[in-house]
């Protein structure tokens, strides 16, 4: 056998032990919540039976807002290095950031008039 893919099987043989270990433990363990009784298998809320389906339709609404949320909140995060480095970056750097927020704040307006933002 090659020196060269002595690393690549033992890696492969850590991998496999570890995935069957695990099989394994979750096989054992599992055997246990099987002899639980109905109750403990039961959601609990806050000693109620529940009342309402947990697989309720959610509004188009809230994952338009959610996906703003993480556009802006990802765009507003490139405002922290540049203020780390603003004092290096001199003039040039300043003008770049201030289109950057233009940018960015003409398409928080724009989503503001057409009424992305508004819950009802």
């Amino acid at each position: 056998m090659s020196d060269t893919l002595l690393p690549v099987l033992l890696q492969f043989s850590v991998a496999l032990l570890m995935a069957a270990g695990i099989l394994l433990l979750s096989w054992l363990l599992g055997k246990r919540v099987s002899r639980r009784a109905r109750t403990d298998l039961s959601p609990y809320e806050c000693g109620l039976p529940p009342f309402e389906e947990a697989r309720k339709r959610f509004s188009v609404r809230f994952y338009l807002i959610a996906m703003l949320f993480i556009l802006f909140d990802i765009e507003v995060a490139y405002l922290f290095p540049w203020a780390v480095v603003f004092r290096h970056l001199g003039a040039t750097g300043f003008w770049q950031m201030a289109v950057f927020i233009f940018v960015l704040l003409l398409g928080y307006f724009y989503i503001l008039r057409r009424g992305a933002l508004d819950w009802n």
